[in-house]
C-alpha cells in the first residue's frame, strides 16, 4: 500500500519506499552475507530486477506497506508492517538496516517506534508481532527498547547455514491498550 506522508522521529524518518530506492545500494544489502544472514533473501541472489519486483508488488498490495529508513539524508534500511489482517487487525513488523556504518546507533529501535505509532494511530491495528533469530541480539534489544515483550520462542524453527544448524525463533508482541504507555 501507499502512504504518503513521511512519519517523523528524532533522528530518522519514515517514508515510502520508491522504485528509485531500488538501486546498487539496496542490491549490495540483500546480496551481504552479513546483512542478510537472518533474512529470508538470503536464499536466493537478489537482482535490482527482483528487488523492484517486490517493491511493486508491495506498493500495489492491499496488506502491507513498505518504509525506507531514512538517516541522516541516506535510505539506511526498510521496515515492513505486513501482512495486516482484515478482521482480527494485527500485522507483522519486519525491518533490517543495510548500512552497515550505521549500525549500533538505535536507527532500529526508532524505525520501529515510528512503524507501531503508524500501526497504532494510523491503521488503528489491535497487535504487531515480530520475530528474531536467537542469534540476533542487536534485533532483540531494538524490539524490547521499542516496549515489544518476548511472547515466545518457537523451538528449532529455522536454520542459518544448513539443515544441521537450526535454531530458535524469539516472538515478540505489542498490543495498541500497551503502547503509549510502553514506548519511549
Amino acid at each position: 500500500m501507499i502512504y504518503d506522508e513521511v512519519l517523523k522521529g528524532k533522528n530518522i524518518t519514515l517514508r515510502m519506499v520508491e522504485l528509485s530506492d531500488c538501486n546498487k545500494n539496496y542490491y549490495d544489502w540483500l546480496n551481504d552475507k552479513e546483512t542478510n544472514q537472518y533474512m529470508e533473501t538470503r536464499w536466493s541472489e537478489q537482482s535490482i530486477e527482483s528487488i523492484k519486483d517486490f517493491v511493486t508488488s508491495i506498493r500495489n498490495s492491499n496488506h502491507s506497506y513498505l518504509f525506507a529508513i531514512i538517516y541522516d539524508g541516506q535510505h539506511v534500511g526498510n521496515i515492513k508492517i505486513g501482512p495486516i489482517h482484515p478482521i482480527y487487525k494485527h500485522a507483522d513488523v519486519s525491518y533490517f538496516i543495510g548500512n552497515k556504518n550505521v549500525w549500533g546507533r538505535g536507527i532500529a529501535t526508532e524505525a520501529i517506534i515510528l512503524a507501531t505509532k503508524f500501526a497504532f494511530e494510523v491503521l488503528k491495528l489491535n497487535k504487531l508481532q515480530a520475530g528474531a533469530f536467537e542469534q540476533n541480539v542487536g534485533s532483540q534489544k531494538a524490539l524490547l527498547k521499542a516496549g515489544y515483550k518476548q511472547e515466545g520462542i518457537f523451538r528449532k524453527k529455522v536454520f542459518l547455514t544448513s539443515p544441521e544448524n537450526y535454531c530458535d525463533i524469539y516472538e515478540y508482541g505489542i498490543l495498541s491498550s500497551e503502547y503509549k504507555k510502553e514506548l519511549p
